[in-house]
């Protein structure tokens, strides 16, 4: 972002996606307009990005980028951080230049030690970015008392060597001084006027992107990083900032390519952001929970009919498929799944990008830059937020296998129903595992894990094969009546075919079971 700045800094900014053709209704809204309001002329930012042959600067998470700025040009050094909640918390280093020609010992001796020996002759452009830009000045933004936000109205495009170009129309709202939780509330006051998308690319990252072109894949959950002399709100904050990342980085993936390996990462992201707000539920005001939890219960049941019908057509048709690669009726069935699997994405795009989802990050968001579990009142309960994370850790692990162990009970003789509520009890275990393993030994967590993973997949499996009578009564009930016979026909044979799988599998499933019941516990228990 432009303006005053030290040297070297922090910054924290939040990008907004917004139609071309909406961007006039945000400049001359009030919001962004006020008396108070400083204003500039439209101005074109012509930035050159540079790195090695081999993108060492990419490899570092690092950019190093000279702006022409009138007569004059500016080299900026970045670590891209990761989006936090939607915003971006960056380092920044600038420097004044003689020429367009980035200059290496500018760099400051930190930044140096970041990215090793770094000579000025290993640098050359990879993409450049031609923007026009509008930038305006609040003071005291959307009442926050204290708070200044620089608003900047970017319009252009990223360009590489070579001619391929990405077009750029956003809104980037910067916290210049006072409390984060600003940035958001303008946020939310400008969706109201335009539609808005959150952007977790900084403009280096889709410049990189357009460089490769290659496929982006689906993200993973990274390792939740905690320490002991962690407060449970940092470690809340943490595994949420953690989910909430996970998230928005394959959201693009399910919007432009219906990517269902994507879309079931979102899917996780959901439970497992669901599953810490249970974690810490006792501590958190009743009306926040609610929200969230009620928010993301939407987006998931939303994002679950497709996620349903891929497994459908991938785990349970395609095997029988293979076995009877000329069976009519399997093929009538495989075809009226895809139709429906293709109903359930236009559903799960729609929701993606509706103002209801933005929504719910810029709340997300706000409520981790501002700390909203504070809005209490003191007591016993509260305090705990601030007490060492160990503690809490260790309690809720044992409360969570205990729960797990008792739904175990007699698991030989289990109806599906209770070993239904075995593989939920399981997941949530497994998911506060994920989130507090940091902070035990690696080679217990590791065992524990194996074992408890093992048994959830087994008990998985089994919950997929029997959604799969519903969902071929489903698709019968919607087809015609004259192809009865076929329906029947094709369901049995998929439903039979795993049905078999399941009884030779059933041996298996028990000793997992057994195998993770006499796994010890990797926390301190109480005595």
């Amino acid at each position: 972002m432009e303006g005053e700045k030290s040297p070297t800094g922090t910054e924290i900014e939040l990008k907004l996606q917004v139609r071309s053709e909406d961007l006039p209704l945000l400049r001359d809204s009030p919001l962004l307009s006020p008396p108070s309001a400083g204003a500039a002329g439209p101005r074109t930012l012509e930035s050159v990005y540079f790195d090695t042959a081999d993108l060492r600067l990419r490899r570092k998470n690092m950019t190093l980028r000279v702006r022409k700025q009138g007569r004059h040009y500016v080299q900026t050094v970045k670590s891209n951080g990761r989006p936090h909640g939607g915003a971006l918390h960056r380092g920044e280093w600038e420097a004044p230049l003689a020429s367009a020609a980035p200059d290496v010992a500018a760099i400051t001796a930190e930044m140096n030690g970041q990215l090793g020996r770094l000579r000025a002759d290993e640098l050359r452009p990879v993409f450049a970015s031609h923007i026009k830009r509008t930038i305006r000045h609040l003071g005291n933004a959307a009442g926050k008392d204290g708070a200044a936000i620089e608003v900047a109205f970017d319009e252009g495009e990223i360009r590489t060597p070579d001619g391929a170009a990405l077009p750029v129309s956003e809104v980037e709202l910067e916290l210049k001084s006072g409390d984060p939780a600003a940035l958001y509330d303008l946020a939310l006051a400008l969706s109201e006027i335009a539609p808005l998308r959150v952007e977790s690319r900084s403009k280096s990252e889709r410049g990189y992107a357009l460089v490769d072109g290659a496929a982006r894949l689906p993200v993973h959950a990274a390792p939740i990083e905690l320490t002991p002399d962690m407060t449970v709100e940092d470690a809340l904050a943490t595994i949420i900032r953690q989910c909430f990342d996970h998230l928005v980085n394959n959201e693009r993936l399910v919007l432009l390519e219906q990517d269902a390996l994507a879309l079931h990462q979102m899917r996780v992201a959901l439970r497992r952001m669901r599953s810490a707000l249970s974690v810490f539920r006792s501590l958190l005001p009743p009306a926040q929970y609610d929200l969230f939890a009620g928010e993301i219960k939407w987006l998931a049941g939303t994002l679950a009919a497709a996620r349903e019908w891929d497994v459908f057509l991938g785990e349970l048709v395609s095997p029988v498929r293979g076995h009877f690669a000329q069976d009519a009726s399997l093929a009538m069935l495989e075809g009226a799944a895809r139709d429906r699997r293709a109903v359930a994405y236009r559903a799960a795009s729609e929701a993606i990008a509706s103002a209801r989802y933005t929504t719910l990050l810029l709340k997300i968001g706000a409520w981790l830059d501002g700390k909203g579990w504070r809005q209490q009142p003191v007591s016993e309960r509260s305090a705990m937020l601030l007490s060492p994370v160990v503690t809490l850790a260790d309690r809720l692990l044992a409360e969570r296998r205990k729960r797990a162990l008792k739904r175990g009970a007699h698991f030989a003789r289990q109806t599906a129903s209770r070993r239904h509520d075995l593989r939920v009890a399981l997941k949530k275990l497994r998911y506060a595992t994920e989130f507090f393993r940091s902070l035990y030994d690696r080679k217990s967590v590791q065992r524990y894990l194996r074992h408890l993973t093992e048994l959830q997949s087994g008990l998985g499996h089994l919950n997929d094969v029997a959604s799969a009578t519903d969902l071929v009564t489903r698709l019968k009930g919607e087809g015609e009546a004259a192809l009865s016979s076929e329906w029947g026909d094709a369901a049995g044979k998929v439903i039979g075919w795993h049905a078999r799988d399941l009884c030779e599998f059933e041996p298996r499933l028990r000793k997992d079971w057994k195998a993770f019941a006499r796994t010890e516990a990797f926390w301190s228990t109480p005595e």
